[in-house]
């Protein structure tokens, strides 16, 4: 990407902070902004730093002056535990957000503004088998998310595709799957599967055991950290403008995830199942075919060396 002046929003979370310090790296002037920052992530990776809400529209004017390309990320959310129990507030701030994004760019003339959807805007009833079929694009519709961030994340894709139509604001919009690594939210109700997974090994005793949430057959496609940052990139430097899955194709159970971590541990740690915890769709993988036509590639990194670096940094926070 030739220089750019570039605005990440949510740099202070996970996807965010690594994808500016990819772009502050390779010589971006990168505004990063956020309303809050998380303290296990290292600086600096940004020229600017802003701690803004963006549910306030003017604090979006002011995060998008003389500004370029927007990867707008900023969005409450967490993981399984989270988007089951939460459904108002996390319609109602994301709404805000993008939707005051998405004319804040209109306004102050932004090139292109790449909007971060989700897996979980694909249908329920096409996620009901562990042996699922690889979710296509195409799939999105008839539409039907098992929760109500999907819901918001399919609205704005729209929202967005409304702005190219009606403004001709170009957008990118790709759909992630699952993304892992180290300086992940790891506790506290929002973290993910892998993360949740790594600190529960991490703290196991030896031998010990954990809770599985569920029956562990459920199944998922997991993304590292490196290729998603890579692929998010290539994604905005592409002249493809509908949405996009970025995730691996290797579809593994939540007891697969499980072992791998405990092998990675090399402690002697055993499993017990939690059925009454929310454990979402029964399988959930990527389809790659159409991210491989537009990118030419897709991701590298195995969830055995993803895992690896995951759980080690995980582990260190731990023991801190």
């Amino acid at each position: 990407m030739e220089s750019k002046r570039v605005l990440v929003t949510g740099a202070g979370g996970f996807i965010g902070s690594h994808l500016s310090r990819e772009l502050y790296q390779k010589g971006n002037f990168v505004r990063a902004v956020d309303i809050k920052w998380d303290n296990y992530i290292e600086e600096p990776y940004y020229s600017e730093k802003d701690t803004l809400d963006l549910r306030v529209w003017e604090n979006c004017i002011k995060a998008t002056k003389d500004i370029d390309y927007v990867f707008n990320l900023a969005a409450n959310m967490g993981g399984i535990g989270f988007i089951t129990e939460v459904g108002a507030e996390v319609m109602h701030d994301n709404v805000l957000i993008n939707a005051h994004m998405l004319q804040a760019s209109h306004i102050n003339k932004v090139e292109r503004l790449f909007y971060s959807s989700s897996a979980c805007i694909y249908p329920t009833y096409r996620q009901t088998d562990p042996n699922v079929t690889a979710l296509k694009e195409d799939d999105a519709y008839p539409a039907d998310p098992d929760n109500f961030y999907g819901w918001e994340k399919l609205f704005t894709e729209k929202m967005a595709e409304a702005y190219k139509k009606d403004y001709g604001l170009e957008v990118r919009i790709v759909r992630y799957h699952n993304i892992y690594g180290p300086e992940g939210t790891w506790k506290g109700g929002r973290e993910k599967s892998p993360a949740a997974l790594c600190r529960k090994v991490a703290e196991a005793s030896n031998p010990g055991v954990i809770e599985i949430w569920g029956d562990g057959k459920q199944t998922r496609s997991y993304c590292y950290i490196d290729d998603c940052v890579k692929g998010t990139i290539m994604l905005m430097e592409s002249d493809y403008d509908k949405p996009l899955n970025i995730g691996s194709d290797r579809l593994v159970s939540i007891d697969g995830l499980a072992d791998i971590i405990i092998k990675i541990s090399g402690k002697n740690v055993k499993k017990k199942y939690n059925l009454l915890a929310p454990q979402g769709v029964r399988g959930r993988n990527s389809d790659n075919t159409k991210l491989r036509e537009v990118l030419k590639w897709e991701p590298q990194v195995s969830l055995e060396n993803g895992l690896k670096k995951t759980y080690e940094w995980i582990l260190d926070q731990v023991r801190k």
